[in-house]
Order: structure tokens, then sequence, then C-alpha cells
């Protein structure tokens, strides 16, 4: 494990930058969510947007990307905003939907905000301390 890896729990910050298939991913979870929130079931779901049943479960499980007309569909039938089926999905113990971050996700960036503080801390007191004796 690396020094970030230790220094954070084990967490690598650049983890949380998503790649193509962390995209399709939660697009297609927060896809399948919404879609079970509305009361929609994928046939449904799939003919009001245009699109093949197949499709959209292949979308689901995050093993297809839809057009860009097609995201705006799902977007506008499922009441959401075409950022809000990109951004991560927390669902508290209660079952309401939250868009915030995760305590764990939270704590992570606490802890590099301190660190990177700290390291601003000390570069301003290197500047004092070699140009300002």
């Amino acid at each position: 494990m690396g020094r970030k890896a230790k220094k954070y729990g084990g967490i690598v910050p650049g983890e949380f930058a998503m790649d193509g298939q962390g995209i399709r991913d939660t697009l297609g979870k927060n896809v399948r969510i919404w879609r079970e929130r509305r009361g929609f079931s994928q046939s449904g779901l799939a003919e009001l947007s245009g699109i093949s049943i197949s499709f959209l479960s292949n979308v689901e499980r995050g093993l297809k990307f839809p057009q860009p007309e097609v995201l705006a569909k799902l977007a506008l039938i499922l009441g959401v905003s075409v950022g809000e089926l990109f951004s991560p999905i927390f669902i508290d113990g209660e079952g309401k939907i939250s868009l915030r971050e995760s305590p764990a996700h939270t704590q992570l960036l606490d802890l590099m905000h301190e660190d990177l503080m700290k390291d601003v801390s000390d570069a301003v007191s290197e500047v004092f301390r070699r140009y300002l004796k």
C-alpha cells in the first residue's frame, strides 16, 4: 500500500475519479434506482424512451451507454436532471435518496483538506523563514 493509501485509510484519493466503466456503472445504477422509485417497469421506461428493453437492461447493468438524446429522454421521464443520472446516489436507512457524499467520502475529503492546509502552512512558514528574516 502506498503512502497516500495508508494515510487515508487505504483509499487513494484518485479512486473517486471515475473511468469509463465507473461512469456506466453509476449511470446504470441511478437509472435503475430512479426507475424503481418512479414506479416504472423496464418495459414501460424503455417504451417511453424509445429504446428496447434489452438495451435498457444493458444500460442498468453498466454494459451499454445511451446516446445523448436517449439520456435526455430518460432524465425527463424520470424527473431528474441528466447530471443527477451521473451523480453518486446514497440511500439512507429510511430509504431516502441523497445526492450528497457518503460519510466515508466526506471523511476522506476532510483528511485531505487538513493535509493541504498543513502543507500550505509549512510553505508559508518556509517563505517567511527564508525571505523575511
